[in-house]
């Protein structure tokens, strides 16, 4: 076993043998949650979570960032604020595998709450540029400011408040992190932010998880097919 994965803040995830998931509920109906109840999920340094809407990637992001202590609705370890309750519950039935002398702080980053989380940032007086900005400039603005923070980041689909440029930022924000010795879990449907040659793809699907190559993703095969011949696709569009 390497010295940095004995480190990392989150080495495996398993089921709490002690508070057993119902594989009744509608989560653990999810085939790539039951895989992770039934067989555990071992993390790397970077561990990249890719499939279509619905396969359950961010049902597992979330999990694990609220099982390791962070707000299932984005931001660091000290972050209270919840606008509604929507996740599944999966949290409270992992047990979390961490490294010895392992950093305990953490970020969540997740696009689809990120306005209810500026909101609570500044109904506590940390006043930002986001009532001035952009959703992606904001977002960026958030992960900068807390680039020191250096133990497990969790990121939930931030393409969706990026463009391409602010993809590349972000993933040469996650190299540093990387190189600061933080540990990085991310869903995404986009090509670039998977991209990291030291990246531990997991590809969810309705086969539950399987661990892939980057150039084997049905995400990099579609995306490299439709940009060499667009026309292809949009003649079934009209």
């Amino acid at each position: 076993m390497s010295a940095a994965f004995d480190t990392l803040p989150v080495r495996r995830i398993t089921e709490h043998p002690k508070a057993p998931m119902d594989r009744s509920d509608w989560a653990a109906q999810i085939p790539a949650v039951r895989q992770l109840l039934d067989e555990g999920l071992e993390l790397g340094q970077l561990t990249v979570l890719v499939g279509e809407n619905g396969a359950g990637k961010s049902t597992l992001v979330e999990a694990i960032a609220a099982a390791f202590g962070l707000n299932a609705e984005g931001g660091t370890n000290h972050s209270m604020h919840q606008t509604q309750t929507t996740e599944s519950g999966l949290s409270s039935h992992l047990q979390l595998e961490r490294g010895a002398g392992a950093s305990k702080a953490g970020v969540f980053l997740r696009a689809e709450t990120m306005h209810g989380h500026f909101a609570y940032l500044g109904s506590i007086g940390s006043h930002g540029k986001h009532n001035f900005q952009s959703h992606g400039e904001s977002f960026i603005e958030f992960f900068t400011e807390r680039s020191s923070v250096n133990g497990l980041w969790v990121f939930d689909e931030a393409e969706s408040a990026l463009s391409f440029n602010g993809c590349l930022m972000l993933l040469s924000h996650i190299a540093d992190l990387l190189r600061a010795g933080s540990q990085v879990i991310l869903s995404t449907h986009s090509p670039i932010l998977a991209s990291l040659p030291e990246a531990k793809i997991y590809e969810i699907g309705e086969w539950g998880i399987r661990e892939s190559g980057y150039d084997d993703l049905d995400m990099v095969r579609n995306w490299r097919l439709f940009l060499d011949a667009p026309g292809r696709y949009l003649r079934h569009l009209t």
